[in-house]
Order: structure tokens, then sequence, then C-alpha cells
């Protein structure tokens, strides 16, 4: 099978590349600076020379604050590129997993969200992301969208300035004695790796639709920096941040834990709970501490 991987240098697209190829797949890597998703025409091209039987479209503007101080920039990226690519998929008879976001969630049922509960968006960056599923469910004969929730990885975020949450905890606890987290925001943290490996598996069915794929359990920002702090042997004093000693500067939902409730259904969910994945990730960059 041919996969073409639509932003395949960055985090989550590296791991989806190397997933596909570790199974046997011919992968096509269309990198940033090759693909631009807003160019219709170039889009075409560039896809329509690759040939694929499968595009992963991973490219996104995802940088929330830059969404939200950009909006037309953040919905020609994240709408009408989503839309694009939704077109030609159809134009090449090509199957499209569109990767999303749990924050289409405004996060007021405080209870995991399934595919069926109606979202609403926060911000500019979760309206267009939102705009982005619209296009590609109305438009891609053959779909999966897929939501997923604080992605973290052993390669570079581009909108992150190549690191990571838990990556700058570990760089916190060489440079301070202690650490503060907002315990506020509770959501699920998931190793790209791990959604690599879920939507190779969901190539096995052709039941499109829309579908969450983050890792089991929830965690607020402050137990993710705990665990990550006791997995790697950190030796830093960790606290609760008080009520606006970190202001957003734009809104975010308080809760965004996503159920794979599509996916246990068809019995397809390989999704770890977190804490596994996290053991491995600190492992793969040498930061685990050792065992017993």
């Amino acid at each position: 099978m041919r996969v073409a991987v639509i932003g395949a240098n960055g985090q989550l697209g590296c791991d989806i590349s190397k997933a596909f190829a570790e199974n046997g797949h011919d992968v096509i890597h269309l990198n940033h600076d090759v693909m631009d998703v807003a160019d219709l025409n170039a889009s075409r091209v560039n896809l329509t020379r690759a040939d694929p039987d499968v595009i992963v479209n991973t490219a996104a503007m995802h940088n929330v604050e830059a969404c939200e101080g950009e909006p037309l920039k953040a919905f020609q990226v994240n709408g009408l590129g989503a839309r694009n690519v939704a077109l030609i998929s159809n134009q090449i008879g090509a199957t499209l997993f569109h990767i999303s976001t749990d924050y289409v969630f405004d996060g007021a049922k405080r209870a995991p969200y399934i595919e069926s509960d109606p979202p609403m968006p926060l911000n500019v960056y979760a309206n267009t992301k939102l705009a982005g599923e619209y296009f590609v469910r109305a438009i891609a004969k053959k779909h999966f969208v897929v939501r997923v929730s604080g992605l973290y990885g052993t390669n570079p975020c581009r909108a992150k300035s190549g690191s990571n949450f838990v990556n700058l905890m570990l760089k916190l606890s060489k440079e301070r004695d202690e650490v503060r987290v907002v315990d506020s925001e509770v959501l699920t943290p998931t190793f790209t790796e791990d959604i690599a490996r879920q939507i190779v598996v969901m190539c096995n069915t052709e039941r499109y639709g829309l579908y969450h794929a983050t890792a089991q359990g929830e965690c607020s920002w402050y137990r993710f920096a705990s665990k990550t702090f006791e997995l790697s042997g950190a030796r830093v004093k960790l606290f609760i941040a008080g009520p606006g000693e970190f202001p957003a500067k734009v809104p975010r939902p308080k809760y965004s834990v996503l159920e794979n409730a599509a996916l246990k259904s068809l019995n397809l969910d390989v999704m770890p709970h977190w804490e596994d994945g996290l053991q491995r990730y600190l492992a793969k960059i040498g930061a685990l501490k050792p065992g017993p």
C-alpha cells in the first residue's frame, strides 16, 4: 500500500511515516516545505504525483496563540487546507486520515467526550480545526477524522520551538529547585508513537467516520508533571500553581478528555494508558530512572 503523509517531518508525521514503513508499506514523505495544504493546485500536483492509496494529513497551524492573532491564516490552513485535501482524495480515490483535536470541546461536560457529543470550540484554533472536520466529513468519500489530545513525541514540535511538555519539565527540573504547574486543566497526554500505531490498525477497516484516539485515563498537567518527575527520578519540588499565576492568553477547555468509543465498538482500540506511554517515551530519550 502506498501512503502519503502530509507533514511527514512533524512531531506526529514522523512517527506515522515510520509506523507505516515498519509494516511494509511504501511511504511518500510530503514535508511541510514541499506541501502547503492551503494551496489547492500545488497540493493536487503533489498528491497526484504520489498516487497514494492512503493520505494522512497531519498538517495544521496549531500554535493556539498564533491562530488567535491570525485567524484568516489559521482558517486557510486548518479549514480550507483540509477541504483541499478532501477534494483531492476523492479525485485520486484515496482514503483520507485527517488529524483533529480535543479542543473542539469546551470542557463543560466534565466527563470523557465521545464522538457523538456536540462540539463547542472556545478559540480560533479549535474553530478552524472543527471547520476542517466538517469539510472532510462532507466531502471525502473514504475518510477517518481522528481527534487526538496532548501530543508529545521524540520528534521536534514545530509549533513549540522543537520542545514538548515532558522535555520542558525535565529541563526545568535541572535548572530550578522547584516547579509550579497548573492543576486546573485535565486531559489525556498521548505519545505520538501510540497514535501512529493506532492509525495503521485503522487501515484494517472501512468503517469510515469520526474517531477519538487518545491514551487511556486522564490527568491534570500537574499530575502529568508529577509522574514525569517520578519516573525520571528528578529531584525537584513540585507545587500546584495558584489561581491566575499563569493566566491564559486564549480560552482553553478545562477538561478535554476523549473516550475512544468508536474504536472500542469495533474492537480496534490499541491505545495504552497514558502512564505506559510516558514511561516508554522517557526510556526512549534516555531519561527513565534505572530500576531497582
